[in-house]
């Protein structure tokens, strides 16, 4: 085995540091999740699946008294927000980042390299920023904010993202595999349905994860063009903590993070899935 150089030591201390300092204050969250103290969250008391009770409405004697969450219907709701919100951008930013990516990929025209950096803009913009020129472009345009005004501000930076992923799937395709179905005498969409879209197609999946993942957690742009009754899940949390610090805050954060890791990695399945049958 080769010895280790005193650099090679230097870095791997690093990257423990670094994972260190990445991922403790989610693991804390995570413990603290199941503390039984409702008054000091950061002071072990016990272990307790009473805050994730509590959320649900399903409170034991312990948090009937000293429960924090203002009404497991308003919860509920902005749950159900996130999810309708998440769901219809993503297919939305689906649609419109995989038709970009691959109109931009296999055709040129005037102002193509214009155009694909303004795919980036939304990427690199201040979310604060953003979420102040839409309010203002609602507001001016008469729209009434809700859920459909935050899925129309999603989509504009999540087609960005999807845009991205799957171009760089197109990079690594093969042009030949298209002219070949071209020269079999299949016509563009034959060609697009049977062989570009199962060849791009963990592109595709993988970049609508990750919008339903961003738009899940979106705070700062939904906070600005969400109306009274489309509170999201971040909003709803946002609420909470203005109040102080509570033990269901963590219990929440806890779920969300859950939520996230199972559709990365069902990410991850679907693309080891597809790679593995081509």
């Amino acid at each position: 085995m080769k010895k280790q150089t005193p650099l090679g030591r230097l870095l791997s201390i690093y990257s423990v540091f670094f994972f260190l300092f990445l991922y403790a204050p989610v693991i804390l969250i995570v413990i603290y999740s199941f503390n039984s103290n409702p008054i000091n969250i950061m002071i072990w008391d016990g272990f307790t699946f009473d805050w994730y009770r509590s959320i649900f409405g399903l409170a034991t004697s312990l948090t009937d008294t000293s429960s924090y969450v203002d009404s497991t219907d308003q919860l509920l709701n902005a749950l159900l927000n996130s999810l309708i919100v998440a769901a219809s951008a993503t297919l939305v930013a689906t649609f419109l980042g995989t038709s970009t990516a691959v109109a931009l990929a296999r055709y040129r025209f005037k102002l193509h390299s214009f155009y694909r950096l303004l795919l980036f803009v939304p990427m690199v913009m201040p979310d604060i920023v953003l979420g102040i020129a839409l309010l203002i472009f609602f507001v001016g345009a008469g729209f009434t904010l809700g859920n459909s005004t935050i899925i129309i501000g999603h989509c504009t930076f999540l087609t960005s993202y999807v845009f991205i992923v799957v171009s760089a799937r197109l990079a690594g395709m093969n042009p030949l595999t298209e002219a070949a179905s071209a020269d079999l005498g299949a016509n563009e969409w034959q060609t697009f349905r049977r062989v570009t879209l199962p060849l791009i197609l963990p592109g595709v999946i993988g970049g609508a994860l990750l919008s339903f993942i961003i738009s899940m957690d979106d705070l700062v742009i939904t906070y600005f063009i969400s109306g009274v009754d489309s509170t999201t899940l971040p909003v709803f949390i946002l609420g909470m903590i203005r109040r102080g610090i509570k033990p269901e805050i963590n219990a929440i954060a806890t779920l969300m993070l859950l939520f996230s890791v199972v559709i990365a990695s069902a990410g991850i399945y679907f693309k080891s899935k597809n790679t593995s049958t081509h």
